[in-house]
């Protein structure tokens, strides 16, 4: 009985365990342990190396900066409205020989200086499909619709030929009422001019060549600017000295009369319209690049001084290498905003240009040249054909339109500005 009691209790006594197994078991608990959660790489800013975090929830996972800076510009409610406008109008100048119901040279000498014709979508209290009547010249040089004669608008039509873009051949319009130059059954959205030119048709195709400069002028100034200006910036002491004063001197000139004068060589040289349209381009730029240049210069002067450029510096990299990598890449944004800003500057300098007949001449067309047409009589136009000021209405409306554009873009692309996500 005593024998059982002890073999009882030898039994509910602990065991003692060795050490070799407790430092077995210890292992073994580790490696049993779930692994800790993948580190994610949080992108810093260009050129910086990427810092190590832990693994954010998916309801809070950082934002590309893309779709930021889509969300920011998606809240400008003038900045979007700006884009799509100027699409359009993008899409309606490229396209202007096919838009407008005619050649934009083409003369119409029974309709000079006849108003925009109006659009009928009512016939006798109806809706109809739409319809123009006829413009009959009366005595005095005044013209009235007559709807005893209707005239349907088809779209598609085939009328006077045109180059579209300067390259094919064509002679389909988007719309128009398909009837013979003589016909009173014409449609003129804005009217005609002297010559009985419509001016529907020739505002779009100048408003294609007015951007197209404005183009070419912006594209030029960031190739003199950018190189120019970060050299300023990046080098610094007596290169930054010299630049600046170069930047100064170009920017004290008097645009208008600098334009002018070199207008003036481009006439005495006889040259061609096509060719004079890369002549003005290249006297915008020549006064435009200036400004780009500073601003150039003063991105370039802050950034490199940032960490991620000195690191590179440390690590032997070349400064060519520097520049393109690590500090022109984090100046896109400025870019974009002083080219888009740029724009508006140009298309009223190459409108005052061609409208004191000093910038785009005949058979080319620009918004400006056409206003240069219509303030040959000024008194007439004012009081009886102020359709020919069409054209000033859409300089206006263009200049507005990426100035807001500018405005939105250069909000979108700060980084300081706080938005919310929506859905």
């Amino acid at each position: 009985m005593a024998k059982d009691a002890f073999e009882v209790g030898s039994q509910s006594q602990p065991q003692p365990q060795a050490q070799g197994s407790s430092e077995v078991e210890l292992e073994a608990r580790d490696r049993a342990k779930p692994a800790p959660a993948a580190a994610v790489e949080v992108a810093g800013p260009r050129g910086a190396r990427p810092r190590q975090s832990q693994e954010l929830p998916e309801e809070v996972q950082p934002v590309p900066q893309w779709r930021l800076i889509w969300l920011r510009f998606r809240q400008h409610r003038l900045g979007m409205f700006s884009a799509v406008v100027l699409f359009i109008f993008i899409l309606l100048f490229l396209f202007g020989e096919f838009v407008g119901p005619y050649n934009y040279n083409q003369g119409h000498l029974r309709f000079m200086n006849a108003p925009p014709t109006p659009i009928h979508i009512f016939d006798n209290g109806r809706l109809t499909r739409p319809y123009v009547c006829a413009t009959v010249l009366e005595l005095g040089g005044k013209y009235r619709s007559d709807c005893s004669k209707k005239y349907p608008i088809k779209f598609f039509v085939r009328g006077e030929p045109y180059k579209l873009l300067g390259l094919f051949e064509s002679n389909v319009h988007l719309f128009g009422t398909g009837e013979g130059p003589f016909s009173p059954g014409q449609i003129f959205l804005f009217g005609t001019d002297w010559n009985g030119r419509d001016i529907f048709t020739r505002t779009l195709v100048g408003g294609r060549t007015t951007l197209l400069i404005s183009l070419i002028v912006v594209v030029l100034s960031l190739l003199i600017g950018i190189p120019v200006g970060g050299v300023s910036g990046y080098r610094g002491g007596w290169t930054d000295s010299v630049v600046q004063k170069i930047i100064e001197l170009f920017m004290g000139v008097p645009r208008l009369a600098l334009l002018l004068a070199l207008s003036i060589i481009l006439d005495a040289r006889q040259v061609d319209p096509e060719i004079r349209i890369w002549g003005i381009s290249l006297l915008l730029a020549l006064v435009s690049w200036a400004p780009v240049a500073r601003v150039i210069r003063g991105q370039f002067l802050a950034l490199r001084e940032v960490e991620f450029v000195t690191a590179a510096q440390a690590l032997g990299a070349s400064d060519l290498r520097i520049v393109l990598k690590h500090i022109l890449p984090n100046t896109m944004s400025y870019l974009i905003v002083t080219a888009t800003l740029t724009i508006p500057t140009v298309i009223i300098v190459e409108s005052t240009l061609s409208f004191l007949n000093q910038g785009i001449r005949e058979p080319l067309v620009s918004w400006g040249l056409l206003l240069n047409v219509a303030m040959q009589q000024m008194v007439l136009v004012l009081q009886s054909y102020p359709w020919n000021l069409i054209p000033g209405v859409f300089i206006v409306v263009t200049v507005l339109l990426f100035n807001f554009l500018g405005d939105a873009l250069r909000d979108a692309l700060d980084p300081f500005t706080v938005v919310s996500e929506t859905e």
